[in-house]
């Protein structure tokens, strides 16, 4: 809503165009009344200097003061084509550096499918041709091999943009990389025959003409940069990748969980986006897994990996990007370990950071490879690790989605059904002990509430112990004080698993969440949460929607009034209740969770 009458710049919206942009053509019954109460929800958020008023037949907003992304690239992109069409071409590289640093991943992320189909196009025209013009200034400014990584993405992202092509040609000739530059032409020539029936345009023509003939010239270079990376002696970091042999196939995935069982459905969805197509050849391909901790998403994704291993002949990388204490991993010490399990030898710390996402990116470009990023801690992490040609297929995990991965297919898993459960069970205890009392895993499976880390932790000290009857264990966490120290075994603890996204949390955020698992098992609305603790329903609203983003809560429908419902995972709700007083800016030396004493 608030992104539909942003970009109708003042003018009035009408109803039926909002209803159209919200919900396609099946808008809800009372699709007025929900439009008055976003209408309401948004005066609230945004305050009294944007004014949002009614005039039929729909509504219009003025901004004021305020500024708007998108009028600020507009505005800046235009000064910055007036000044290259005058040939002040430093004044319009900054200009239109300073245009594409509006823009923050792809345009209208987070909005309806339909406003997207109808807006998006035009946006990504503009800022396509934005770029166009800012590498073209920055082409006369000399500054080729700057650029070179930047234009093999977007040639991978526009790979029928014939002059972003063309522009790459004339940076990879100047740089002294002729070859690669008359195979990007015909690559480009065979994608456009492929795609759209046609010859390259004159445009590219001339720069192949150009190239052949030696008046791309070369422009004067200055000193080399000295490399802070230890290379092998001999044949380039190119060279290599295309002789991979002599360091053999990367093949660092974890082992396959051998008793996986159920996510039939989420396999198949995984399978499908990774294994590559015909049709979506010139596409990177981007999975994405988000749940809860515990729920399984590193179990699913190395078993997906490992199905899909036939259709990555270049090998399969892992990394896990977050610390054993649940803390994000240095960007550089990530690059460094899949550089090396690349058969690239890195000095850790020698190198900076861009250029170890270069060496990354020319090392994975155009190879057949599967790069399975674990435990995501948020976007900017992620941004440095993704190849930049569509060959390599990328599969994360993480808490939460992550919507500046362009492009990405985001699987969600949610806690298992009570089938799948105890078939986790059966298969971790032991089919023959599950079977054998029936009753106590129907108790079990209850009471790990579908998490499968839960699941996993009571079977693997079912099998520990054959003398120890599951009805034990079944009493032991049928009582709310003691289940969460019982589903601990070795390495893996419940407990200890949702610790990282509790600290991940801002402070406030901390201090609520025991408050909040006070309003018991039922979904509940931010205007109960506010009451509670004694905030504004606006600000209790901001502040539940950060607890979802780190997936201690989850968004469960609405209520009659149409506001958003939240719920907490049983197992959550006690680890909230079970946190002591003085966690909420740091965890007491000596101090261990307090009991439970509520169901």
């Amino acid at each position: 809503m608030l992104a539909t009458l942003l970009l109708a710049r003042g003018e009035v919206v009408s109803d039926d165009r909002l209803s159209r942009l919200l919900w396609g053509w099946a808008p809800p019954v009372t699709v007025s009344a929900q439009l008055y109460t976003y209408v309401s929800r948004l005066r609230k958020i945004l305050g009294e200097d944007i004014l949002i008023d009614r005039r039929p037949p729909g509504y219009a907003m003025a901004i004021g003061n305020s500024t708007v992304d998108l009028i600020e690239f507009e505005e800046l992109a235009s000064a910055g084509r007036e000044a290259l069409s005058v040939k002040d071409h430093e004044k319009a590289s900054t200009l239109l550096r300073d245009a594409l640093a509006r823009w923050n991943g792809p345009p209208l992320a987070n909005t309806t499918e339909h406003l997207a189909e109808t807006e998006a196009p035009c946006l990504t025209e503009a800022r396509a041709a934005a770029l166009e013009h800012r590498i073209a200034a920055d082409l006369a400014l000399g500054r080729h091999e700057q650029i070179t990584v930047e234009l093999t993405g977007l040639v991978a992202e526009f790979p029928l943009r014939e002059r972003i092509r063309s522009q790459l040609m004339t940076a990879l000739c100047r740089s002294g990389r002729q070859a690669d530059a008359i195979h990007l032409y015909h690559h480009g020539r065979a994608a456009l025959a492929e795609e759209l029936g046609v010859d390259p345009g004159e445009e590219l023509q001339a720069t192949y003409r150009a190239l052949l003939d030696g008046s791309l010239v070369r422009l004067p270079q200055g000193p080399a940069t000295a490399h802070a990376v230890s290379r092998p002696a001999g044949p380039s970091a190119r060279d290599n990748r295309d002789t991979n042999g002599a360091h053999g196939v990367p093949a660092t995935l974890p082992p396959d969980t051998v008793d996986f069982t159920g996510r039939e459905r989420e396999l198949d969805l995984l399978y499908q986006a990774l294994a590559p197509d015909a049709a979506t050849a010139d596409r990177p391909r981007r999975v994405l897994v988000t749940g809860m901790a515990g729920v399984g998403k590193t179990a699913l994704a190395v078993h997906a990996a490992h199905r899909c291993k036939r259709h990555f002949p270049d090998g399969q990388l892992y990394a896990d990007l977050r610390a054993a204490d649940g803390t994000a991993r240095p960007t550089d010490r990530v690059l460094t370990h899949l550089l090396r399990a690349l058969g690239l030898p890195v000095d850790a710390g020698a190198a900076d950071l861009d250029e170890l996402v270069g060496l990354y990116r020319e090392r994975t470009g155009g190879r057949r490879l599967l790069v399975l990023l674990d435990n995501a801690a948020g976007a900017a992490q992620l941004g440095p690790l993704l190849p930049n040609t569509p060959e390599p297929a990328v599969l994360i995990t993480g808490r939460t989605a992550l919507p500046t991965v362009a492009g990405a297919h985001t699987v969600v898993l949610d806690p298992l059904e009570d089938g799948p459960a105890l078939q986790l069970l059966a298969a971790a205890a032991g089919p023959d002990r599950i079977a054998a009392a029936p009753g106590a895993a129907a108790v079990i499976v209850e009471h790990c509430a579908g998490l499968p880390l839960a699941l996993r932790i009571v079977g693997t000290r079912i099998a520990a112990r054959p003398h120890y009857a599951p009805d034990r264990l079944a009493r032991r966490l049928a009582d709310p004080a003691t289940r969460l120290r019982e589903l601990h075994s070795g390495d893996l603890d419940v407990h200890g698993a949702l610790l990282p996204s509790w600290r991940a949390l801002r402070p406030e955020a901390r201090r609520a969440l025991p408050v909040l698992a006070g309003l018991g098992t039922r979904p509940f609305p931010a205007v109960r949460a506010a009451a509670l603790l004694g905030l504004p329903e606006g600000d209790a609203e901001l502040l539940l929607e950060a607890v979802a983003d780190a997936a201690l809560l989850e968004v469960s429908g609405a209520d009659e009034c149409g506001r958003p419902c939240y719920l907490f995972h049983p197992l959550v709700r006690l680890f909230a209740l079970s946190l002591p007083d003085g966690w909420a800016t740091g965890e007491p030396a000596g101090r261990s969770p307090r009991s439970v004493t509520g169901g």
